[in-house]
């Protein structure tokens, strides 16, 4: 055979936790990925994706990180000893160590952990949620480690009702980009970005840090990491003081805007710029050209949401949308959950009604303390670690690691390549990469469903995650059919193939050339307060929320501060180079992360670029390489997240700084860049 004839180039669907869910076109050489590119099949993609898929993906898969076959522990915990098992005895040993925590505590002993590693319908969420909850295992709730908050900020207004697609910004004639770094974690917003700027419509970016989209914004507020809703409820006043909020649209389509505005009010421009950063003519720009903008598109990001009052900064920025009237045509709207335009059926998928009733739910970010607290009764004896590389990206790290080096906790894990987290397991199981089974793809960042094939068999003895969960669904005597059912019937289940919205396509017979355009009724795009209506109890847009008061106490929004221990605040959004820890195996993570320092900072402890600098707090210490820049502003240090632990010589990342302790006021997440440090150089 020559050549040619082992060189196919197939379509495929990147699956990563991305808001953009791209197509792709990989070309597959002797079996092996070769290469990556974006394929046309997505509209919305339209044969773009990131460096970091395009270089990584080949190695994640097929490097010398890549996980073939089952392995067993030999040496001590998070030593990463291990020697090769059978399938058989790799699935025994799973099951020897769940039932001895059963036996012993009950069900409930046993815990999965996991997050949202690969977000196809499948690999993401199907027979894995089976399994555990016919199980009778502790449930998880996952979102607080990250998304919840921003998803919770946004029902809380509109309900589980579509967002605005990002394309249609194209018709707005103002743009505010706010906790977004679209760039590295919105690819594809950023071209819809750039062609609009040829157009004339003015751009707002609004970030602590000083990203390539706020270089060719039209303004810039640098803003104080946390503070976003000082800034936005100060806007909601300082817009109606102007006369410039649309009463008529809040008269009919909102509800609770006295409560809203008897908070807004509190605010000022004095707060901006006292704690905010901003200065009174940034601020009162800012707010003229809302003012005098007819369609304004707004995205924000997940930024927002990792700081204490991140909800309510979340909730205010969307809201000012609602205040100005800035819904009911094309182009005004909040870039949010666009995804909710997709007839998913989940619980068809996941079956939630396996799981026996009280059974017990933790919060992802209070793992580590419940893993070490010898109160809980029961205890969690075992725990399976899979779709997550929970010591890259938890908060408080080191005390996460003690966790998991407790000598009486079973874990088995299950990933594509040999992770941080994994060198903690008892028994690991290798999972297939996507490029490896079928599977459906939903989007959470736009509103196109697609599906992809395998491109390769699968690497060595790995297997799909369906299948590792079948067999240990076999192995425990789960002979319901539900556990037997097959790829193509678990992708029939996730969406309602009957729905008009499917085009008549089968879930599992979509074209692998085309995505499919998830419309509302009669075939219109999503709009907001025109083909879609707000989907909240009132069936309006709530400013005050009667579920966030009564769960949390933020009916409105208000702003907390933090008390801060020491004078430098940390934050680590996303990296060019990983999509969260997903490939910080890989080459191009080697090596000391960068930390961005401004030139005050570094000037006053005798910084400069190229240095090794150690930067702490009273949690850890962690070693990374100094970079010398402006794009931060005084008292704030950037480090991308998501680097593994052989990147400081410490042994830690950065995530070993933050404090699990500080949570936001809705849904109790994670408070990322409330993470108070200084640094110094290496001596």
């Amino acid at each position: 055979m020559n050549e040619l004839a082992r060189t196919v180039t197939k379509p495929s669907v990147c699956p990563l936790d991305c808001p953009d869910t791209c197509s792709l076109s990989v070309t597959v050489v002797d079996g092996k990925l070769s290469a990556i590119h974006g394929s046309n099949a997505n509209p919305f993609t339209d044969g773009v994706i990131c460096n970091k898929v395009a270089r990584s993906y080949p190695q994640f898969v097929h490097g010398p990180g890549r996980l073939t076959q089952p392995l067993k522990r030999t040496g001590k915990r998070g030593e990463g000893k291990f020697e090769p098992v059978s399938w058989k005895e790799a699935i025994d040993l799973v099951h020897d160590g769940f039932s001895r925590a059963i036996d012993k505590y009950g069900p409930q002993s046993v815990m999965p952990f996991n997050y949202a590693g690969p977000h196809g319908e499948l690999s993401g969420g199907s027979m894995d949620r089976r399994f555990f909850h016919r199980l009778g295992a502790t449930l998880l709730n996952r979102g607080p480690l990250c998304g919840i908050v921003r998803g919770t900020a946004y029902t809380s207004l509109y309900g589980p009702a579509p967002g605005m697609p990002p394309e249609q910004a194209r018709d707005a004639d103002l743009v505010v980009v706010w906790g977004n770094n679209v760039t590295v974690s919105n690819l594809h917003l950023m071209r819809v970005l750039k062609d609009i700027r040829k157009s004339g419509t003015r751009l707002v970016v609004i970030d602590p840090k000083r990203t390539k989209i706020a270089e060719r914004s039209d303004l810039f507020l640098q803003i104080t990491p946390g503070t976003d809703v000082i800034l936005a409820m100060a806007v909601a006043a300082e817009l109606e003081r102007r006369g410039a909020l649309d009463m008529e649209f809040i008269s009919k389509w909102t509800v609770g805007f006295d409560r809203y505005m008897g908070q807004a009010r509190q605010y000022s421009p004095a707060d901006v710029e006292a704690q905010c950063g901003l200065s009174a003519e940034a601020f009162h720009t800012f707010v003229g050209l809302y003012a005098g903008a007819e369609t304004v598109a707004a995205s924000l990001g997940n930024g927002i949401e990792r700081g204490r009052s991140g909800g309510s900064g979340l909730r205010a920025g969307m809201a000012l949308q609602a205040l100005t009237g800035n819904h009911g045509r094309r182009g005004a709207g909040v870039i949010a959950k666009p995804g909710l335009a997709a007839p998913k059926t989940t619980d068809r998928l996941q079956r939630p009604d396996l799981i026996p009733e009280g059974t017990r739910t933790f919060n992802i970010v209070d793992v580590a303390q419940k893993l070490l607290d010898d109160n809980l009764d029961p205890p969690v004896m075992a725990t399976m670690i899979y779709n997550h590389n929970p010591v890259c990206t938890h908060p408080d790290q080191k005390t996460l690691m003690r966790a998991l080096q407790r000598d009486d906790l079973f874990i088995a894990g299950c990933d594509v390549v040999m992770t941080d987290s994994m060198a903690f397991a008892d028994v690991i199981l290798p999972a297939a990469s996507h490029f490896e089974f079928d599977d459906v793809y939903g989007a959470y960042g736009q509103n196109y469903v697609q599906r992809a094939e395998p491109l390769i068999p699968c690497v060595g003895e790995s297997l799909p995650n369906t299948e590792i969960f079948r067999r240990l669904a076999e192995r425990f005597g789960f002979d319901e059919p539900i556990f037997a059912e097959s790829d193509e019937t678990l992708m029939d289940l996730a969406f309602d193939g009957s729905d008009p919205r499917m085009q008549g396509f089968k879930p599992s017979k979509l074209p692998l050339d085309r995505a499919l355009e998830m419309t509302v009724s009669e075939g219109a795009e999503p709009i907001m307060c025109a083909t879609v209506s707000p989907a909240t109890p009132s069936g309006k847009i709530e400013l005050y929320s009667e579920d966030l008061e009564s769960r949390f106490g933020y009916g409105v929004p208000r702003f907390e501060p933090v008390a801060r221990d020491y004078p430098l605040v940390l934050i680590s959004p996303s990296s060019d180079k990983r999509t969260n820890a997903t490939f910080g195996g890989c080459e191009d993570s080697e090596g000391a992360e960068v930390v961005e320092v401004n030139p005050a900072d570094a000037t006053a402890r005798g910084l400069k670029t190229g240095d090794m600098a150690m930067v702490r707090n009273d949690l850890a210490e962690v070693a990374l390489r100094v970079q010398v820049s402006d794009a931060v502003r005084p008292g704030v240090l950037y480090s991308p997240k998501g680097t593994w632990l052989r990147t400081s010589a410490t042994g830690n990342t950065v995530n070993a700084l933050i404090s699990a302790q500080i949570r936001t006021d809705i849904e109790d997440g994670a408070c990322y860049n409330e993470t108070f440090v200084d640094i110094a150089p290496v001596s």
